[in-house]
């Protein structure tokens, strides 16, 4: 790739790396290509001159125990006399292509689908970036593709550039961002060996995409830090009846849609903080669980949601959540009652007392009181693990309260909320550090060499696989996690000692463009292939002297101390 690359402009560079890229389509969860996706970033960096001479500096780590065979990529780049590491990183899954309808075939090849666009008359916006000569198009130009094409020609410059290099660089590509991010949770021992060997990462760089936030905003988003997120799911538990006497039941699908309503995007429930992008919870699955028609109502129904974390700590949302649940289900029971004295009243027929009491629980107190009742959860929970463990993972927890339920034989209607993957970690940088300094630094360079509006954010927007490499849950908060989280152990195994010893301060300087995740994805080239990569190496030049500084601030200090009493 390097031969046919090196005598091209680095944005042509990272446009000819990203389509190369591109065409392979590296769906996630897909039979082969997030793995030739691997080898193929592998090849790519061992074309380059630097790795040409060292090829023990570009490997691969394969995921263990995956049957995909996928594996995370790297490639170090030293700097003598430096144990300070700059991580570059990027993930190389997509999502699929279902969405392209007609065009599916052509969704990995660029030039076909800017030959279509162009023509595209349905949507004047996109013929009008197909026509102007400034966007790409494909499944993963956007996200994420084009980031690891930064990335690549980035480290190819400073290979090149030597002098230029202020620190170790070391390139990281994962797989499975996608959905449950098991390729950055398999690729921490590798970061951990490093740091045990000496080496501390002074920040790590992701160039996940951003967007624009509304119509016609131009403004560029730096994020110093990464949204988190929990899967917060709701066993709905309620009391089947015949339809011809449906009011004796309890029916779940009316505790489940009251609490979706009171759920699912209700920006009372959100966080309020300035000038950050926070979003609501919303509903990712509702469903009841009858397999077949029959005129019994249904006994359980099953709820989830995607909920995001910026400040406040996953005790904090689940009782929120759990608050807004048990108010939901209150107001259904009262309507119940209600209904029910209405019925009698229009008939006149006595149907008895009928209770229609629900309680809403964590999973925690719904573990600690089967226990109380004699029931074996460890057992329990194992068992699950054996005969479910290789269905979905969100549907796992739900299995372990249907177990728990058939042990305890409780047949009383009932809401348990527990927790399900994946869950993201929520992060960021310290306010007035050396990243944070060297962002506003950089930023102030490029705005005034090319006009550019750029704003500094806390939170990436998205869900991230910068999550991983940095947590602010304290011990205690991480205790409420596991103990809400059915087997979490087995299903998501997450390393949070790891992630907490390596507290990498993690950055997104994203690549910028339009429509991800549809079939109108597209990059804009103007800004991340030629804007971006500078701005990254500004970002690291500055931070060079940011660590600079410091370093004279502290001899400063110990000198000024030296013979004092």
């Amino acid at each position: 790739m390097y031969e046919t690359i090196k005598n091209l402009p680095q944005p042509q560079q990272i446009e000819a790396l990203a389509k190369e890229l591109v065409q392979i389509p590296s769906i996630n969860s897909s039979a082969h290509g997030e793995a030739d996706i691997s080898r193929r970033v592998a090849e790519i960096l061992s074309s380059f001159p630097y790795f040409k001479e060292h090829p023990d500096l570009v490997w691969e780590t394969p995921l263990l125990n995956d049957p995909l065979h996928r594996s995370n990529v790297f490639a170090f780049l030293p700097k003598a006399d430096s144990k300070e590491i700059v991580l570059l990183h990027a993930h190389i899954d997509t999502v699929g292509v279902e969405d392209f309808g007609k065009q599916k075939a052509d969704a990995f090849s660029p030039e076909r689908l800017l030959r279509f666009f162009e023509n595209y008359e349905a949507d004047a916006d996109v013929q009008s970036d197909a026509l102007s000569g400034e966007w790409a198009f494909g499944r993963g130009m956007l996200d994420m593709k084009s980031g690891m094409a930064v990335h690549l020609a980035n480290l190819l410059h400073y290979s090149l550039h030597q002098e230029e290099l202020p620190f170790n660089l070391l390139l990281m590509g994962n797989p499975v961002e996608e959905n449950d991010h098991t390729g950055v949770i398999a690729a921490l021992p590798e970061l951990l060996a490093f740091k045990r060997k000496g080496y501390e990462f002074i920040v790590a760089v992701n160039t996940d995409f951003v967007s624009p936030l509304f119509e016609g905003d131009d403004t560029r988003y730096l994020y110093t830090g990464a949204a988190g997120k929990i899967l917060p799911c709701f066993y709905i538990k309620g009391r089947e009846t015949h339809v011809g006497s449906t009011l004796q039941g309890i029916d779940p699908t009316l505790l489940s849609s009251a609490i979706n309503l009171a759920i699912n995007t209700n920006p009372d429930l959100c966080e309020l903080i300035d000038d950050e992008e926070v979003l609501p919870s919303s509903a990712l699955q509702q469903r009841d669980c009858k397999d077949f028609y029959n005129v019994q109502t249904a006994k359980v129904a099953h709820l989830y949601f995607n909920t995001f974390l910026y400040e406040r700590s996953v005790t904090d949302v689940l009782s929120i959540l759990r608050g807004a649940a048990e108010e939901a289900v209150r107001q259904v029971t009262e309507k119940l009652d209600a209904r029910l004295a209405e019925y009698r009243a229009r008939v006149g027929v006595p149907i008895g007392t009928i209770e229609h009491e629900v309680n809403v629980l964590l999973f925690e107190d719904y573990l600690r009181e089967c226990s109380q009742k004699g029931v074996d959860t460890a057992a329990i929970i194992a068992s699950t693990f054996e005969t479910y463990g290789s269905e979905d993972k969100r549907a796992f927890g739900f299995r372990v309260v249907d177990a728990l339920e058939h042990a305890t034989g409780d047949d009383a209607a009932k809401v348990i909320l527990f927790l399900a993957p994946p869950f993201c970690p929520h992060n960021g940088i310290e306010p007035d550090s050396p990243v944070d300094h060297a962002i506003s630094a950089a930023m102030e360079k490029i705005r005034a060499e090319h006009g550019q509006t750029f704003k500094k954010r806390r939170f990436f927007p998205f869900l991230s696989d910068s999550s991983y490499l940095s947590m602010s849950e304290s011990k205690a908060e991480i205790l409420t996690l596991i103990q809400n989280f059915p087997g979490m152990a087995s299903i998501y195994p997450l390393p949070t000692d790891a992630i907490q010893e390596l507290s990498i301060p993690a950055v997104n300087l994203g690549v910028y463009g339009k429509g991800a995740h549809t079939w109108k994805e597209r990059i804009h080239k103007p800004y991340s292939y030629e804007v971006l990569p500078r701005l990254i190496r500004e970002v690291i030049a500055h931070l060079s002297r940011e660590e600079r500084n410091l370093e004279v601030s502290r001899d400063k200090r110990l000198s000024g101390s030296l013979g004092k009493p």
